[in-house]
């Protein structure tokens, strides 16, 4: 669970524009600006060309963070999110061998993306992507 950034109190709802530090209130904002902490993210990375030939950034392309951030208006809630981990039948489908390795080759995969396009060839990942987007997307 995160907690914001500035007071350390709350839950943070908001990123600074500049640096990205998370904080939960204007006033947590406004002590952010006035202390002089604030050092925006330096410029994007160029691409280098790792030895098997495909071009990646020298940083991690993203983050768990990335993923959670408050920026996008696609980004499903927290307690959506949990509820993956309370799904029967999202473990049954874990329990899957193969799947299992599918998932830890992506995991240690260089280019996430590319691995994610082939996966999506894999009709077991696919059945994967489903059960998670119908457990998210349920209403309860």
């Amino acid at each position: 669970m995160q907690i914001c950034n500035v007071c350390s109190g709350e839950t943070p709802k908001y990123r600074c524009p500049a640096c990205r530090i998370r904080y939960c209130s204007l006033s947590c904002y406004k002590t952010h600006k006035a202390n002089d902490t604030c050092q925006p993210l330096k410029q994007s990375v160029p691409p280098v060309q790792d030895p098997n030939g495909s071009y990646s950034n020298a940083e991690d392309p993203w983050t768990v963070e990335d993923l959670l951030d408050d920026d996008h208006t696609d980004k499903v809630p927290l307690q959506r999110l949990r509820r993956l981990g309370k799904s029967e039948e999202l473990r049954e489908l874990l329990r899957n061998p193969h799947l299992r390795q599918l998932m830890s080759s992506l995991d240690a995969a260089d280019s996430k993306a590319d691995a994610i396009k082939t996966a999506m060839q894999e009709p077991l990942f696919v059945e994967l992507s489903d059960q998670c987007l119908q457990i998210v997307e349920k209403n309860y």
